[in-house]
């Protein structure tokens, strides 16, 4: 992992972060980020798209157990519509990484400017930087979790199944039911349902 060479360089604390939630085409976007000990290690800890459910669940526990310092935060749909996905995403990142108790800022291939702090942005960094993986996963389980609200709440859209994704089922349930409030009016399948038509 990317976390030993550099503590070894800079004998600072290390902030990895990341979200989940950028294609969806309904529910918020979350972004963690987390602090680990210096020199934590857990092998199980890896990008959560390369988990199990029923793993990330688990893991969601330990890292909140083990982290010195972690933070959660939830960009509602109003606000990606607003500012744009990349925007938005980019935003909360940098207030993530402004509050956290760390010198150095490791993210998921995004840049963050003017943040005075060491940023490095790595590419597949959700695979090879513990602190990021950690991070993908607190975001993708409490994201997963509200999805799962949002079913309870709406059962005949299918967000338990889908996640809020753009997938045929979802765009079916669109069209026959319509836009709920969760829906991020600026993505086509929503704006399109949006449009007035001529019949």
């Amino acid at each position: 992992m990317i976390e030993n060479p550099l503590e070894n360089k800079f004998h600072r604390t290390i902030v990895g972060l990341d979200e989940a939630g950028r294609g969806p085409m309904a529910g918020p976007l979350v972004v963690a980020g987390v602090v680990f000990p210096d020199g934590y290690t857990n092998p199980e800890l890896d990008d959560s798209k390369r988990l199990s459910e029923k793993k990330r669940e688990r893991l969601f526990a330990v890292i909140k157990q083990d982290a010195v310092w972690y933070d959660i935060e939830f960009v509602d749909e109003q606000t990606i519509d607003r500012k744009n996905i990349y925007r938005a995403d980019q935003e909360a990142m940098f207030q993530i990484a402004k509050a956290a108790p760390a010198d150095i800022v490791l993210t998921d291939a995004m840049p963050l400017d003017g943040l005075h702090k060491h940023v490095e942005s790595i590419i597949k960094g959700d695979h090879k930087s513990i602190s990021i993986a950690a991070a993908s996963i607190l975001a993708k389980v409490s994201r997963d979790h509200y999805m799962y609200h949002l079913d309870a709440l709406y059962p005949q859209y299918g967000f338990a199944k889908h996640k809020g994704y753009p997938t045929k089922q979802h765009k079916e349930a669109l069209r026959r039911f319509g836009v709920l409030p969760c829906h991020r009016r600026s993505y086509a399948p929503v704006k399109e349902q949006l449009e007035p038509r001529l019949f």
